[in-house]
Parts: C-alpha cells; sequence; structure tokens
C-alpha cells in the first residue's frame, strides 16, 4: 500500500486508513472530468450528425410515407444495444422506437430479466415506419445497415441484442434462420470491432405467436447471465 501525502498532521489519519487495510493514493491533483466530459459530448454530436444523415436521405420510399424520423431512445451510454426492425404507426406518430404493443411486451421483457428501459439504448433497423407496417425490402435493409453499422459504432455496446429477422439479416445476412440462429452468441466486426451479439425474436412477432414466448425467455435469461458475467452495470 502507497500513500503519498504532504505533511504527518494531515488531518487524514493514515494510521486509522492503515488499519481498515484500505489501498489509496491521496493527491493534490483536482479530478480531470474534461476528458469525459468531452467523450460525452462528442458522442452526442456524433449522433446528432448521424440523425441529420438520415433525415436527408433521398429516394427512400420509407421516409416519403412516413411522418417522421424514429432515431432512438435510452441511455446513449448504455453497454447494451437493442435493434428492432422498424416503426410502426404509434412509433411514427410518437417518433420513438418500441412505444406500440411490441414495446409494451418488450418493456415486460426486459423487466423479467431486472433491466429498465432507459437503462439500455434502443434504435431499429430502418428509421421511417414502412407502409402499412410491412416488413422492409432487402433493398431497404441493405441502404439502411451501412446507417445502422455508423450507429453501432458510435455506441459502441458490449452486448448487442438483435430482435427479429430484419435485425437479423441487416448484419448477420438473409440466407439463415433466425429459428436456428436465435439464443447463440455470436461476434459480429463492425469498423474492426467485434460485438458480442444475440439474436432473438421480434416482440411483435411473440404477440403473433405467444407460444415461441418460451424460447425468448431462454435467450432474455442468458443475456441476463452475460450481463452479470462481464459486469455490465445497470
Amino acid at each position: 500500500m502507497t500513500i503519498n501525502h504532504k505533511d504527518q498532521n494531515d488531518i487524514i489519519d493514515f494510521e486509522l486508513i492503515k488499519s481498515f487495510e484500505i489501498e489509496e493514493i491521496f493527491n493534490n491533483q483536482p479530478i480531470n472530468r474534461l476528458k469525459n466530459d468531452l467523450k460525452v459530448e462528442n458522442k452526442t454530436n456524433k449522433l446528432n450528425n448521424l440523425k441529420r444523415e438520415i433525415e436527408n436521405i433521398e429516394n427512400c420510399k420509407l421516409k416519403i410515407n412516413a411522418s417522421q424520423i424514429v432515431f432512438n431512445d435510452g441511455n446513449h451510454n448504455s453497454q447494451v444495444m437493442l435493434i428492432g426492425e422498424g416503426p410502426g404507426q404509434k412509433e411514427d406518430e410518437i417518433g420513438e422506437p418500441f412505444v406500440g404493443d411490441a414495446g409494451i411486451l418488450l418493456n415486460k421483457m426486459l423487466n423479467a430479466i431486472n433491466i429498465k428501459r432507459e437503462e439500455v439504448y434502443i434504435t431499429n433497423v430502418v428509421n421511417f415506419r414502412p407502409p402499412n407496417n410491412r416488413k422492409p425490402d432487402t433493398d431497404e435493409i441493405n441502404k439502411y445497415s451501412n446507417f445502422l453499422r455508423e450507429h453501432i459504432s458510435i455506441i459502441k455496446p458490449k452486448i448487442l441484442i438483435l430482435m427479429g429477422s430484419t435485425a437479423m439479416e441487416s448484419l448477420i445476412g438473409k440466407n439463415v434462420k433466425i429459428s436456428k440462429e436465435r439464443g447463440k452468441w455470436k461476434e459480429v466486426i463492425i469498423k474492426q470491432k467485434t460485438y458480442l451479439t444475440m439474436i432473438t425474436f421480434h416482440p411483435a412477432y411473440l404477440l403473433r405467436q405467444p407460444d415461441q414466448k418460451k424460447y425468448s425467455w431462454s435467450d432474455l435469461k442468458e443475456i441476463r447471465n452475460k450481463i452479470n458475467e462481464l459486469g455490465i452495470k445497470l
């Protein structure tokens, strides 16, 4: 144990500290918060720039038919990032992802493993509502996957959760079946950085197929275990 101090007559009783077996280094230098503040500001600026870039996208059928962009929700400093498919009617009206019936179920799913929605970061593959809530086509998924990869590289989560086949197709590929790939940890490489990734069912699918909830519950428990294993604080 090393303790730096200027004067044996300092107010702090160093012998008392030693008796508690505390390892601590005292110095008179102020805490430098500037570096952390700059990191937060830089991330916020990058997210704002990305949002503007998506808002200015051209030749996009989704944008033409949508009311507004649906970009994100939650904590952008979270180490857990959830990716869904695209906005529905309610999301299009409010401007936030997962606020309709699927969002209500998502909140319950997160609560079941002791996670609050505001503790994670949430976005979608596409940021404008597909007409009639249809599934985004392959061209749209590919077009928006570039934005999504940039989005992920800004957040830099320790755990990436892909909810549904559209999110899976965007980052893994379309020649795989979600029924076979869900529940397995994968490594996705984006800009030379590897992200630990779990594929699971989208809440909207579970509303249509409630018998599949048992598989989703298995995935959720695995995600919780991994969060605990990595020491992620939520």
